[in-house]
């Protein structure tokens, strides 16, 4: 029961993804910011070091 209850959400998210990109509520560059963001919070010690860790340009 558990995993198809898991299941169920994970394809609600997937497609509300998918509507929302088709949309246009995010955009590469949503992705490239958000990217960059996860990479300084669980890199931060890399941050503290001086490494850049911006994506692309």
């Amino acid at each position: 029961m558990v995993r198809w209850r898991a299941l169920i959400i994970l394809i609600y998210v997937l497609i509300g993804i998918y509507v929302a990109w088709v949309h246009g509520y995010i955009t590469a560059g949503f992705l490239r910011s958000l990217a960059e963001a996860l990479l300084a919070v669980f890199l931060w010690f890399l941050v503290l070091l001086g490494v850049d860790l911006h994506i692309g340009k």
